[in-house]
């Protein structure tokens, strides 16, 4: 895909570790409007939080980079505060995935999450979500999961990725879980390092951000 990395709006970030096993989420705000990037858990507190500090601004949802259930365990709490017009995107080729995985993470570690319902928007490959002055541009990186997604938005600040759980420092997410594959996330990486500017900050799923200049340098698996 080709990328518009035409700077556009002033962007502000705010993250926020939380759920059982430390997710990020994401507040992502310009000119007023704000998504919640990956909420982990307890959606209404995230809410409240969120209208407490910006009380005069507008939450308009929920996007998810993938449908893993520490990604989507916050999305049925920022429904009920928000109400119907709650925006809830979520990658098309992961629509099945919350409800497998929620009930394979209960297996595996006793996490019961809330289910998130039904997407309000299913987003693929060359889609834009606008917020405010600013375009989240969606590029398929699946590996991780079929249907897993980076967000990308080119601020007057910088080039910024949310990258979810595809790539993290020097390495990148599991693929064990049902759906990953580690040839399909090495190819996923590959194209990541070919359409990210060199200078984008990478804000990953769960620990400390990178950027794609160190990525490059450092990653064995951007050139596998």
């Amino acid at each position: 895909m080709s990328l518009d990395t035409t700077p556009r709006g002033s962007v502000s970030i705010e993250c926020l570790a939380n759920g059982p096993i430390e997710t990020n989420s994401y507040f992502v705000g310009s000119a007023g409007e704000w998504v919640v990037v990956d909420p982990a858990w307890d959606g209404a507190a995230l809410v409240e939080r969120f209208y407490a500090e910006h009380p005069d601004e507008t939450l308009l949802g929920a996007v998810c980079t993938h449908g893993h259930a520490d990604h989507v365990g916050g999305v049925a709490g920022v429904r009920a505060a928000l109400g119907e017009a709650c925006l809830y995107a979520l990658p098309a080729k992961d629509a099945e995935l919350p409800a497998q995985n929620i009930a394979e993470q209960r297996a595996m570690w006793g996490i019961d999450t809330p289910d998130p319902g039904e997407p309000t928007r299913l987003i693929a490959e060359g889609d834009t979500l606008v917020v405010g002055e600013a375009a989240l541009q969606v590029m398929e990186v699946p590996g991780h999961t079929p249907g897993g997604i980076v967000l990308f938005v080119a601020t007057q600040e910088g080039n910024v990725a949310f990258v979810g759980d595809t790539l993290f420092p020097g390495s990148h997410g599991r693929t064990d879980l049902a759906g990953g594959d580690e040839a399909t996330i090495c190819h996923s990486l590959k194209k990541m390092a070919r359409e990210l500017p060199s200078d984008t900050v990478c804000l990953t799923g769960h620990g400390s951000a990178t950027t794609m200049q160190a990525e490059l340098a450092r990653n064995p698996f951007m050139s596998r």
